[in-house]
């Protein structure tokens, strides 16, 4: 029997008095990864991005392991919900127009200490400010570097579009401004490198591209340490204080923690190991979150249909946006019809050993966008369900 046909197995047994569908956290497998994360980072903290576990139970036991520090969250309505919950360290990643969540967070001192906010634009400072209603509490700032590689004077550029601030200069003007302003406190900066970070550098069956994309990362990774260094020497020059900063992800742990300007790593898809992380040679994880479909019908020879199923993730649409069936091994989609709302064909041999009721086991292509369909988590240790927590959407949350 393979490693993956006694998983099925296991997964079987232990959800056999479940009806699918129905999504599973494998404990030993979100142990290992987070192990792995801590042993990739080198000494510095992991922060968790809340975005990619959704889950409140999963991302206390991430923390509560030696290396991880602080949570990542990813907008403001979750930061205070953390904050209130008992987490007492959440850096907000991305800027937020969120006006009675900016009145709330002035006016409370617990959520202003516990809260850092994410800006890259003076007038994102006077959003805040205009939200206060009155609230007089000190907002924690951290300040955003564009991480895109641009060639060719800016011609080409290579990575996501999220901060206008490109240079050390504009960096430290943003800081400036941020200190000169009544109410606000630089505390820290981020520089996330999706490219490199959120990219795999190995596609099946292309290699010149994969060969490509390596190159495109080493050249990225060089030119952002170079210049993450000089940002942050620049910050510190104004913010003499600054107390951490920020970078990273899943696929750039170990590279990210080389650089001597970096004070701690973001990551959190690699406690699932969603499928987008099969197309990395950097390290390989063990997947820990899956879902399970019921068989409804049998079509004919080599065709089982399950139920729904279709839960493509954010992105450039694509096939490697799509769920992917991964228990038993050997089947696929039908390319005419794909994952579908209410029902999937699969094809593969292994469909006629499936009889109507058996779970057909699915990876995710991306990792908490899975708790977007699902009110609660299985978590699995050996062959049994030990404890049945809930997702955000389980508490009645869905923050974006």
């Amino acid at each position: 029997m393979t490693a993956r046909a006694a998983d099925r197995a296991r997964y079987d047994r232990a959800t056999a008095h479940l009806d699918a569908p129905v999504a599973i956290v494998d404990l030993e497998a979100f142990d290992a990864n987070a192990d792995d994360l801590v042993r990739r980072a080198g000494g510095k903290p992991v922060r968790v991005a809340s975005k990619s576990v959704r889950c409140r139970a999963l991302l206390e036991r991430a923390l509560a392991r030696d290396g991880f520090a602080g949570l990542m969250s990813y907008t403001l309505a979750e930061s205070l919900w953390l904050a209130r919950s008992g987490f007492e360290d959440v850096l907000l990643a991305y800027p937020s127009a969120d006006r009675a969540g900016y009145a709330e967070l002035t006016a409370d001192p617990k959520l202003a200490s516990a809260v850092t906010v994410m800006v890259d634009d003076a007038a994102q400072l006077n959003l805040i400010d205009a939200a206060r209603d009155g609230g007089r509490e000190v907002v924690r700032v951290c300040l955003e570097l564009d991480t895109s590689l641009r060639l060719l004077g800016g011609r080409v550029r290579v990575g996501a579009r999220r901060s206008p601030l490109h240079s050390p200069a504009e960096v430290a003007d943003l800081a400036r401004a941020v200190a000169r302003r009544k109410g606000f406190e630089v505390v820290g900066v981020m520089a996330y490198e999706g490219h490199v970070a959120g990219v795999g550098d190995t596609v099946a069956g292309r290699p010149l591209r994969s060969r490509a994309v390596r190159l495109m990362q080493a050249a990225a990774r060089r030119e952002l340490a170079e210049r993450r260094a000089a940002v942050v020497r620049a910050v510190r020059a104004v913010v003499p204080g600054l107390e951490f900063v920020n970078g990273g992800g899943t696929g750039s742990v170990q590279h990210t923690a080389a650089e001597d300007a970096v004070t701690e790593i973001a990551a959190g898809s690699g406690l699932y190991v969603p499928r987008l992380f099969d197309n990395y040679t950097s390290f390989t994880g063990r997947p820990a979150a899956l879902f399970a479909q019921p068989v409804v019908r049998r079509p004919g020879v080599g065709v089982v249909t399950v139920l729904g199923g279709g839960y493509p993730a954010s992105g450039a649409a694509g096939a490697d946006r799509l769920p992917v069936p991964y228990l038993p091994e050997g089947l696929g989609y039908d390319p005419q019809e794909g994952p579908g709302e209410v029902q999937t064909p699969l094809l593969g041999s292994p469909a006629d050993d499936l009889l109507i009721g058996d779970k057909v086991w699915f990876r995710h292509a991306k990792a908490g966008e899975l708790c977007e369909r699902f009110d609660a988590l299985h978590l699995v240790e050996g062959d049994a369900v030990t404890a049945t927590v809930p997702t955000y959407r389980g508490e009645g949350h869905t923050f974006l």
